[in-house]
C-alpha cells in the first residue's frame, strides 16, 4: 500500500467527504487497492456548461412572445421547431350561444386540434376559466393557432421555442 499526500486542500476536503472511510484526521488520503489514480471526466454537454437542465431550458425569457384571441383566429408560430405553449382561457355564455376556445396546427388545407374547452348555451351565468401548458412540435408547412369563438371567449398565450427541428436545444434569451 502506497501513502498519496493531497496539497490541495479543497481536494482534500472533497475526497474526505465523498470517502469518509478514508478520512483519518491527517493531511494525507489513504487510497488503497491501486497506486494509479484515472480520473473520470464528464463530458456532457450540460457539464461543460454549454446547455441547461430541461427545467431551465423552458424558462420564458425577451425570446418569448404573447398572442391572444378573443372571436378571432390567431396565428401564434409558423416556424419549425418544439415550442412550449402556456396560458389561460376564460368563457362565459351568458345568454351569448356557444362559445369555445381551441389551439390546433393548420398546413393550409387541414387542421389538427390539440386542446379545445366548450362553454355550453346550456350554461347561462357563471365563467369556466383554465391554464394550459404544452409543448408542441412544428414540421414545415405547420401554423400553431389560438381561436376565441364568441365574443365572451379569451384565450392567452405565450410561446418559445425550445428546441430546433433536430431537437437541438434554444436557450431562453
Amino acid at each position: 500500500m502506497q501513502q498519496f499526500t493531497i496539497q490541495s486542500e479543497a481536494i482534500r476536503d472533497k475526497l474526505n467527504t465523498l470517502l469518509p472511510s478514508q478520512n483519518l484526521g491527517a493531511i494525507g488520503v489513504e487510497l488503497t487497492g491501486s497506486t494509479q489514480i484515472v480520473p473520470i471526466v464528464d463530458l456532457t454537454e450540460i457539464a461543460e456548461g454549454s446547455s441547461l437542465r430541461l427545467d431551465l431550458q423552458t424558462a420564458s425569457s425577451f425570446a418569448t412572445t404573447l398572442s391572444s384571441a378573443t372571436n378571432t383566429t390567431t396565428d401564434v408560430v409558423n416556424t419549425t421547431g418544439y415550442f412550449r405553449i402556456v396560458g389561460s382561457y376564460s368563457m362565459d355564455q351568458n345568454g351569448g350561444g356557444a362559445t369555445d376556445v381551441q389551439i390546433f396546427l393548420d398546413d393550409g388545407a387541414s387542421t389538427a386540434v390539440i386542446f379545445k374547452q366548450t362553454c355550453p348555451a346550456a350554461i347561462t351565468s357563471g365563467a369556466i376559466q383554465g391554464t394550459f401548458d404544452l409543448i408542441v412540435f412544428l414540421s414545415a408547412g405547420k401554423t400553431l393557432k389560438i381561436k376565441g369563438t364568441g365574443a365572451k371567449a379569451i384565450i392567452n398565450c405565450s410561446s418559445h421555442q425550445i428546441a430546433d427541428l433536430s431537437g437541438n436545444l434554444v436557450n431562453p434569451i
